[in-house]
């Protein structure tokens, strides 16, 4: 079952791998077990993958230790970054078809997922650029000793990554760990593996010596708890939902006290002033919340706007709203494909019907999009109050809540009034308002007249419960080196 003859809408037939991705070669897994992926626009099966249980993450993990104490560590840091340039290339020569992959079992539009493709080869290209840049530092501590730091790989690095985002995640874990020496177990999301285990065999193709990099799929139970808990593995970097940031982060606590980085989730606020610049501000927030279906981490879900433009605004985002085409992932003008699952779906319908219950106004949508597939219709809720469950937990939906306020005061307190903290965006047309807001919010990040606008140069990561350490930019090597000190007596005199 290594590899099957599938058939995109806009790519036609090709070869999609199957098997787990161990030593550069797609294997069964030891107890041969797999399990089915959905399309989330048809509700059919599209094929079956290998399942990796515990025991083929013993597997992989062997694999990512031998490689880190044999091979790996003799390639130079050019070389590495020459390998990751490689692998970047190659995604971009297969960008429409991993591209189509991506639609296929994930369910995002077509565009949408060249987008994430594009970024993912740039992410690997700029980690790549990193590699022969990672430096130690002297320290003149007295003139009797030489001292100086290194900056180490910290090893095998456990991986895990979500269904939302399948390619673009797989770039940000595999990148900066890569760049900086360590070697890798990457588990995908058991709804969306095949992008995933495409690009893995253009590793081999890339030249990485067998064992560096290890792509696995499975369920967060099973492969996920032995990655996290693995006596083994040195590092869990994860991204996904705070509950199971929780576990992950208890798991390395009670198993070799791993080193661990967590994105996880968000409630991020999107605040619209009354001298904003009203088309543009309607154009960011209708992005910020049904991008990507809403299934985004960073979603702008909880929309807060001056009383000053609240009703004309609240009338043109509504109309805004339902202009968006919601369908067919292959169509070209698709912006908003299905969830990605029927137990997605159903959650989110759940919120629906609770926000419905507990008195918001639907101004749009609330409901199904057509009969066949996990689609939702874009929908906005008003008249809401700060303690309703749609506007204090994570709906992970084409669904928002609008607010309205008075005060800039006001404003940044309900921004800050959740337990997350990972993006949050201000518009307006003051530049001193700009800065006192953004500098105010709790949040990783602060977009200013825009919303996700993230670029793998920039560090991006959470405040309180929205996760701990950065993914991206230079800051995320930090997440995957440790320091070492070497201090050098000098001469001869004798202790004492």
């Amino acid at each position: 079952m290594a590899t099957i003859e599938l058939e995109t809408p806009s790519n036609g037939k090709y070869q999609q791998p199957t098997g787990l991705f161990i030593n550069n070669e797609f294997i069964e897994g030891v107890d041969k077990k797999s399990f089915e992926v959905i399309n989330p626009a048809t509700e059919k099966v599209i094929c079956s993958v290998a399942e990796a249980t515990e025991k083929d993450v013993d597997v992989a993990v062997a694999a990512a230790r031998a490689a880190f104490n044999g091979e790996w560590s003799k390639v130079t840091p050019e070389a590495r970054g020459k390998l990751l340039v490689k692998l970047s290339e190659l995604m971009e020569a297969n960008l429409d078809q991993l591209a189509a992959i991506e639609s296929l079992d994930n369910g995002k539009a077509i565009s949408m997922a060249k987008g994430d493709v594009a970024a993912a080869v740039g992410c690997l290209r700029y980690y790549g650029g990193w590699s022969d840049k990672i430096e130690g530092k002297t320290i003149d501590t007295n003139t009797d000793t030489f001292t100086y730091t290194r900056q180490e790989a910290i090893g095998v690095c456990g991986q895990i990554i979500p269904w939302n985002f399948p390619i673009l995640m797989w770039s940000w874990k595999i990148g900066p760990a890569i760049a900086t020496g360590n070697t890798v177990v990457l588990k995908t999301a058991e709804q969306t593996p095949l992008s995933a285990l495409f690009a893995a065999k253009l590793i081999k193709e890339a030249g990485f010596p067998p064992g560096v990099i290890n792509i696995i799929s499975g369920f967060g139970k099973t492969a996920g708890a032995a990655l996290s808990s693995h006596m083994d593995v040195d590092k869990v970097a994860f991204t996904g939902s705070t509950i199971v940031g929780r576990m992950i982060l208890k798991a390395a606590a009670d198993s070799n006290l791993k080193k661990v980085t967590l994105e996880l989730g968000g409630k991020s606020p999107n605040i619209v002033f009354d001298d904003a610049d009203i088309d543009n501000a309607i154009s960011w927030v209708n992005f910020g919340i049904f991008f990507n279906h809403g299934q985004c981490c960073c979603a702008g879900s909880r929309i807060y706007v001056q009383e000053g433009i609240y009703d004309k605004f609240i009338a043109r985002f509504k109309e805004r709203a339902e202009a968006n085409k919601v369908g067919d992932p292959f169509h070209p003008e698709t912006f908003q494909g299905p969830q990605v699952s029927q137990l997605q779906f159903d959650r989110i319908m759940g919120y629906i019907d609770e926000g419905k219950k507990a008195g918001a106004t639907v101004t749009t949508g609330g409901g199904r999009h057509g009969d066949v597939g996990y689609f939702i219709q874009p929908t906005i809720f008003s008249d809401v109050t700060e303690d309703m469950k749609i506007v204090q937990e994570e709906i992970f939906g084409p669904v928002c809540t609008i607010s309205k306020f008075k005060t800039e005061e006001e404003a940044i307190a309900k921004s800050n009034g959740s337990n997350y903290g990972l993006a949050s965006a201000v518009h307006t047309t003051n530049l001193n308002t700009a800065l006192r807001v953004a500098n105010s919010i709790r949040a990783g990040t602060v977009w200013v007249n825009s919303y996700n606008m993230i670029h793998h140069q920039a560090p991006f990561g959470g405040y309180k419960e929205s996760g701990m350490g950065r993914e991206l930019g230079e800051a995320a090597l930090a997440n995957y080196t440790q320091t070492k000190t070497v201090s050098i007596r000098l001469g001869d005199a004798l202790f004492g």
